[in-house]
C-alpha cells in the first residue's frame, strides 16, 4: 500500500462524492495502490439503482473524476486514475453493504481476535446494531454464529458461488 495518509482519500472522497451521486452512481471504495513513485487511485463505483455497470459507465465517471481532481490536486503524488465497478465477488465496504447482501457467502477478516479467530467465511445474516452476524461451518462441521462489531472488520468481500451468479444473472436479465 502507498504511504499515502488516509486524510487524502478522505479529501478525495469529500471531492468527488456529491458529483459521482450527482451522475447516479455510489461510490463503493477509494484505495491507493502500488508504488510510491506511482500509486493508482483505484475508484469502485454502482449505479444507485444497482443495475450493471458497464465500460461506458467508467469513463463517464473517470473524465468527470478527472476533472475534479485536476482541479483541486488532493494527492501530493503523480498516480493514475482507475475506475470500475465492484463485480460479482465484490467488497463489502459499508453497513448497507452487509444489510444488502445478508444470504450470500461471505469472506471476511476482523482486525481483533473474535472468539479466537481473525478470519471467517461463512453465510452472512446481515447487519444489527452495529454487529455484522456470520454463520460458519468449520471442517469438522460444527455451525457457529459470530457477531463481529462492524468497526473491527479490515476486509470483507462476498465469495463467488453458484448462487451469487444465478441471482446475478437473474437481476440482468431483469
Amino acid at each position: 500500500m502507498v504511504p499515502v495518509a488516509d486524510d487524502h482519500l478522505g479529501e478525495v472522497e469529500r471531492l468527488i462524492g456529491p458529483s459521482v451521486e450527482a451522475m447516479g452512481y455510489r461510490l463503493v471504495r477509494l484505495a491507493l495502490t502500488g508504488e510510491a513513485e506511482q500509486p493508482t487511485l483505484q475508484v469502485m463505483a454502482e449505479p444507485l439503482d444497482e443495475s450493471e455497470m458497464n465500460v461506458d459507465h467508467c469513463a463517464d465517471l473517470s473524465r468527470a473524476i478527472s476533472a475534479i481532481l485536476d482541479v483541486e490536486d488532493p494527492i501530493p503524488t503523480a498516480y493514475s486514475l482507475e475506475v470500475s465497478s465492484p463485480g460479482v465477488d465484490r467488497p463489502l465496504v459499508s453497513r448497507e453493504d452487509f444489510a444488502r447482501f445478508a444470504g450470500y457467502q461471505v469472506r471476511l477478516e476482523a482486525g481483533a481476535a473474535i472468539n479466537g479467530r481473525r478470519r471467517f467465511v461463512g453465510r452472512l445474516r446481515g447487519l444489527d446494531e452495529g454487529r455484522v452476524q456470520i454463520v460458519v461451518t468449520d471442517s469438522d462441521d460444527s455451525v457457529k454464529e459470530f457477531d463481529i462489531p462492524f468497526e473491527t472488520i479490515v476486509r470483507a468481500k462476498l465469495v463467488l458461488t453458484d448462487d451469487l451468479i444465478r441471482d446475478t444473472l437473474k437481476k440482468r436479465k431483469n
